[in-house]
């Protein structure tokens, strides 16, 4: 597998994240099938991993076999009226540009706070 296949599935597991979380938003979605989603969605976005990656191999089983099965179950038990409108907003969301100017702010709100954490446990106010 080549650098541009990889690529390419990175940017449609993104894709598929995005519709299953607005399928999730979606008031016509089940609860339980919303839940579900929702847990998916969060597991694919999160920096936690159930097997971490450091694990040769199985490490990452859950990035290749697990989370594709939560993202297809999502979508196999979502209306397909909710999949299609979810997976319209997830390409028109793909397609803007990032800003990076918003997501310096952000860093510097996660830094700052970092910062004044670290000089509170360190006993900096005394």
């Amino acid at each position: 597998m080549n650098l541009a296949t990889l690529k390419t599935r990175a940017r449609q597991l993104r894709q598929y994240t995005l519709t299953v979380y607005f399928a999730a938003c979606d008031p016509r979605t089940p609860f339980i099938v919303r839940t579900l989603a929702i847990v998916v969605a969060a597991y694919a976005l999160s920096p936690i991993d159930l097997i971490p990656d450091f694990i040769p191999v199985i490490g990452l089983l859950d990035d290749l076999i697990l989370l594709p099965l939560g993202l297809a179950l999502v979508v196999r038990l979502t209306p397909p009226e909710v999949i299609e409108a979810a997976t319209i907003r997830a390409r028109q969301t793909a397609e803007k540009p990032v800003s990076y100017r918003a997501a310096a702010c952000v860093i510097g709100v996660w830094v700052l706070l970092i910062a004044c954490a670290g000089y509170a446990l360190l006993g900096g106010h005394g």
